[in-house]
């Protein structure tokens, strides 16, 4: 009888976003935006432990802090090397499946996770996501994204990256090669990859709170009930218009300090 293979969430979180300094603990709707993940997390069912990596760097004590007010399980790491930090922690908490989730997605959906992990393990592959990055595509609103990978391609991924964004993405090494891994993307029909539910910018925090006022402090709604507060009211989708998503090759380090 196969063991079931432990899985678990790891969480990156730090304070010093460029275009959103301190976002991971701006307040939406009385809580700090890194409890809204790591509580939406907790949801999925197929997750057997979320832990919230963050770096060595003081500025980043804050976090800790609320970690361990809260009773969830942090490791620290590399600021650049995030990579490595996801590596480290998934060897800490022996995980042999890897859910990546950034801290910066409020709305992080528990059943897509499920969803997700659940593809992840029917079709045996390396490495799930239900999004790349731009220019590679997605149909999920970004905000839901989840990336799912074995112990053993991370590990290789730790070993072998050597580009600067292959490290501080975490898991461009596991997709950008053809054939380097088993690899899948999880699609949905219809495509609703314009719509924008991720803080990156001062706007996009307007948005994530108008949203979670409209659902009066309720922590567990769906993205489809997001959805149809869309349908419901359009021109939500004009608060955060225009803010253009990082691609792919963007860094906010250099290769050469790695």
């Amino acid at each position: 009888m196969m063991t079931q293979p432990r899985i678990v969430a790891i969480i990156q979180a730090r304070m010093s976003s460029t275009r959103l300094p301190g976002k991971v603990l701006k307040d939406i709707a009385g809580q700090p935006m890194l409890v809204w993940v790591v509580e939406r997390t907790r949801l999925a069912k197929t997750v057997d432990e979320v832990v919230v990596a963050t770096t060595v760097e003081p500025s980043d004590d804050p976090i800790v802090e609320l970690c361990n007010e809260r009773g969830f399980p942090c490791q620290r790491g590399s600021l650049a090397d995030v990579l490595d930090r996801y590596y480290q922690a998934a060897r800490q908490f022996q995980a042999d499946v890897i859910v990546r989730v950034t801290a910066d997605c409020p709305l992080i959906d528990p059943g897509e996770i499920d969803h997700v992990v659940n593809e992840f393990i029917i079709n045996q592959v390396d490495f799930a996501a239900n999004r790349f990055p731009p220019p590679l595509g997605r149909t999920y609103p970004i905000g839901l994204d989840v990336e799912v990978c074995s112990f053993n391609a991370l590990k290789r991924a730790w070993q072998e990256a050597t580009h600067g964004f292959e490290r501080e993405h975490v898991m461009p090494y596991l997709y950008t090669v053809p054939g380097r891994y088993k690899v899948l993307r999880v699609d949905h029909t219809p495509d609703y990859g314009d719509l924008r539910w991720t803080v990156d910018t001062p706007a996009d925090l307007e948005l994530v709170r108008t949203i979670a006022d409209r659902f009066h402090g309720r922590q567990d709604f769906s993205w489809y009930e997001v959805l149809a507060l869309f349908e419901q009211e359009p021109e939500l989708a004009k608060i955060n218009t225009g803010v253009e998503q990082k691609i792919l090759t963007d860094t906010e380090q250099q290769d050469n300090h790695l």
